[in-house]
């Protein structure tokens, strides 16, 4: 039986923060590099796996599917964008558990399609991560996609803090993916504690 997700997804750009964060207890981490060569691309998808192996946290690989099926990867995350050229056949074929990014009805629509093992919305809040077409959509949203989807695990991303975390979940997401909140504090050791504190009641 596959383990359940964590409800605390951050999402990371290089493995820095990987080694820096993950030994304070993230058990659910995504690696979204961009405006990297394949080469590096694959030392870091190398490095992820490592280090999370090595801290017992699920790592979720963003858009590179074919070096996270090299590279013996279990978990990919694809965008809307992202699913135009991925091979969806091939990633299941070779394995891997996959989320999917979605924004509006006719994405969930498509995403349903491909059972998935999440469905990700946003962003629920105004986000400064990147320009999206998509303003903010609401917690109300949560509630009708988690009614769409059921079971699926529902992650709410985009503007996410852990203020905002309570009103997020009973609205309907299980897990809250984590961005900015994280990596532009000014202590983001004491913001993942936080996080913890707030989705786990732990320190």
């Amino acid at each position: 039986m596959t383990k359940p997700l964590d409800r605390f997804y951050p999402i990371f750009e290089n493995t820095d923060w990987l080694q820096r964060l993950l030994p304070l207890g993230i058990k659910l981490v995504q690696l979204r590099i961009k405006d990297k060569s394949s080469a590096e691309i694959q030392t870091e998808i190398v490095t992820a796996k490592r280090l999370c192996a090595n801290h017992g946290t699920q790592l979720i690989v963003n858009d590179y599917w074919k070096i996270a099926i090299e590279q013996g990867c279990d978990f990919i995350h694809l965008g809307q964008e992202d699913l135009d050229e991925a091979d969806v056949p091939a990633i299941r074929r070779a394995g891997l558990r996959l989320g999917i990014s979605t924004h509006d009805v006719d994405e969930l629509d498509r995403a349903l399609k491909l059972e998935p093992d999440y469905i990700a919305l946003g962003p629920i809040y105004p986000t400064i991560l990147k320009k999206m077409k998509w303003h903010q959509q609401g917690v109300g949203k949560l509630t009708e996609w988690k009614s769409a989807i059921g079971d699926i695990p529902l992650v709410g991303i985009g503007g996410m803090s852990v203020e905002r975390s309570p009103e997020v979940f009973t609205a309907g997401a299980d897990i809250v993916s984590v961005v900015t909140d994280i990596t532009l504090n000014a202590d983001p050791e004491s913001r993942v504690r936080a996080w913890l504190q707030a989705t786990r009641g732990t320190l």
